[in-house]
Parts: C-alpha cells; sequence; structure tokens
C-alpha cells in the first residue's frame, strides 16, 4: 500500500541517486547488528564472539529486506512486520487505535481490534510482535543450545555424542541467523520513520513548523545519508549500557518504540534546518546515536534471551534445561523424538 509507493517514488526521481527504502539501508543494519555483537556479555556462549559468528549477524540483519519480492501472501504479511505506524499522542494510526501500552497479548487480537476500529493492518504495521515473536524464538534456540552443548559432554555413547555435536553446530547456525533476523526489527525500531504517520515527510497533517512534505525524505536519510556518515566506533561509543534488570520483551518492546517516537519531530527539524545534507556533524550524530539505540536493544535482547533460555524446557518428552546442564536428566529421547 502507501509504503510499498515509496521505493517506487525514489526511484523514478531524477534529482537524485535512485534509492530504495529498507529501514537503516545495508549499511546500518549492518552497523546495529555487528554492535550489538561485538557488545554481548561475557557469560554468553563463545561461539557468539568469533569474528566470523559477528560477521555473520551484521550480513544476516539485512536478510527480511532481502525476503521482498517472494510474492504473495508472503510479501504482504511480512512486509508489515517492518513498522508501526504511530500518531503524535502514541496511538496505532490515528485515534481509533490503541496506545502502545495497550496492545494485545496476540497479534491475531491486534488485527481484530484494528479491523473492528475501521483500520487495517496492512496501514498501521504490526513491528511490536514481530520483535517480540524473535526475541521468544532466539529463547528456544538457546535453550536448545544448553542442552545439546551439556549433553554432548557428558555423553559416553559415541554415537549419541556424535549426533549433540552435529545438532548442535546446526543450531549455532540456526542462532546466528534468529538473532540477524531478530536484529533487523530491533533496528526497523530505532529508525524514526518507522515508528510514526510522519514516515515519508509530514503528511497531510496539521504542520504548525512546516516540516518537509519530500516523499523523499525516508529513503535519502536512512539510506544515502546514513551510508556517508555512520560509523562503528561512533555507534559504540554512543551504545548506552547494557540494562537487563526486571527484562520483560513486551514492557521492553513498548519503551524502546515510545523512545523512537519521541525522535520524530527532533528528526524533522533537523532535517529542516539541513543537517541531512553532505556529512553534516548534526545530523551525523542523530544517525550514529539512533543506530547505538538498536545496537543497544538488540544487544539486551539477546542476553535476556540467554538468561531466560535457562529455565525453559525442550523438546518431547519435555526436560527442562536446567537438569540437563545439572546431569540430572537424560535429554535423548527429548531431542530426537521417540517416534
Amino acid at each position: 500500500m502507501k509504503r510499498l509507493a515509496i521505493a517506487a517514488l525514489a526511484v523514478l526521481a531524477v534529482a537524485v541517486p535512485a534509492v530504495q527504502v529498507d529501514a537503516w539501508g545495508n549499511t546500518g543494519h549492518r552497523l546495529i547488528g555487528v554492535a550489538a555483537m561485538r557488545a554481548l556479555p561475557d557469560d554468553l556462549p563463545a561461539f557468539l564472539k568469533t569474528p566470523g559468528a559477528v560477521a555473520d549477524v551484521g550480513e544476516l540483519a539485512r536478510e527480511p529486506d532481502r525476503w521482498k519480492g517472494a510474492g504473495q501472501p508472503h510479501d504482504r504479511e511480512r512486509d508489515t512486520a517492518h513498522f508501526i505506524d504511530l500518531d503524535d499522542q502514541g496511538r496505532v494510526y490515528d485515534q481509533r487505535g490503541m496506545s502502545l501500552n495497550a496492545l494485545p497479548r496476540l497479534k491475531s487480537e491486534y488485527d481484530a481490534a484494528l479491523t473492528q476500529a475501521g483500520l487495517d493492518v496492512d496501514d498501521a504495521g504490526y513491528l511490536p510482535y514481530a520483535m517480540m515473536d524473535a526475541w521468544q524464538n532466539l529463547g528456544r534456540d538457546f535453550a536448545y543450545w544448553r542442552v545439546l552443548n551439556a549433553a554432548e559432554k557428558r555423553e559416553t555413547n559415541m554415537e549419541r555424542q556424535a549426533w549433540y555435536r552435529a545438532d548442535r553446530i546446526r543450531r549455532e547456525a540456526l542462532i546466528l541467523r534468529d538473532i540477524g533476523v531478530m536484529g533487523h526489527y530491533v533496528g526497523d525500531g530505532s529508525q524514526p520513520h518507522h515508528t510514526s504517520i510522519h514516515y515519508n515527510g509530514w503528511g497531510d497533517f496539521p504542520n504548525p513548523e512546516g516540516f518537509t512534505n519530500s516523499r523523499q525524505t525516508h529513503a535519502l536519510f536512512e539510506g544515502a545519508f546514513t551510508s556517508r556518515v555512520a560509523r562503528l566506533d561512533a555507534v559504540e561509543a554512543a551504545m548506552p549500557a547494557a540494562d537487563l534488570t526486571g527484562f520483560d520483551v513486551k514492557a521492553r518492546t513498548v519503551a524502546y518504540l515510545t523512545t523512537t517516537l519521541g525522535t520524530v519531530v527532533p528528526f524533522y527539524r533537523l532535517e529542516k534546518a539541513g543537517a541531512f545534507r553532505d556529512s553534516d556533524p548534526r545530523g551525523a550524530a542523530f544517525v550514529n546515536e539512533r543506530l547505538a539505540a538498536g545496537a543497544a536493544e538488540l544487544r539486551d535482547f539477546i542476553a535476556a534471551a540467554w538468561t531466560a533460555s535457562a529455565d525453559a524446557s525442550i523438546g518431547w518428552p519435555a526436560v527442562k534445561v536446567a537438569e540437563v546442564e545439572a546431569g540430572t536428566a537424560d535429554p535423548w529421547l527429548a531431542l530426537v523424538g521417540e517416534d
């Protein structure tokens, strides 16, 4: 719908290079993934901290953008995962929508509530659910990795040990892929335009400060300008300290997106002042701060998923991760299956 036209409008423009709207573009998403991985706490598995893993996540953080063009229903369902359009009061799309604090537990309930209010989820987007779903998925990945790692170390049957080792290696590859996908959505959540009805110019809304209505605002900011000014050292220097106290994924997602929504008006004021031309240091500082916010949130999402995985159960018949790690439960049937 509206957002699908943004890239086409950018390509049609003749005054500037053709660009495509992919929420931070390749440069921004890579930097968020790399900076987050380099900042992971020391207690996470060592395989996450190898140079190869860091580089892989940087590349895989672009993956949801590279899915585009697969066809329907794939594209229509997944494209709306990249954003949530909030109005100036923080309600989904307009005053008919709920506030972020009132998001239903399930995406299906969210869709139904928007439909009942006369809104369309394809216009509103569902980024919070994409973030939460990806976090929960990573938690399952980590739970299986914990069990496989512990079982491999203790197993005396060489055939079983070889299976555990092979499945652990498979799981490590899957973890990096799933961190990359989660990192993409978390990164989208740090980009002001992906949290606002003012996602590509201020739009057809009251505009007392005279903000731009250029239909290239979004693409040129996150693509061409970001690629000129974003720097890994600046992103890492701007990352806030880890904050995992009482981590609740829904509350954390709501707070994160609310903070990003608060950067929309500052963005437009900077744009009006010419801060996103050439390599203006004002615009560069804004870009690197936003990328740093995304990287820090991704770092914390990964670390929190690791912590939560220690209390999980896996497989069927289910076994507790803690019991396998303590050596009091045999996970073989839970992992391989009884059939």
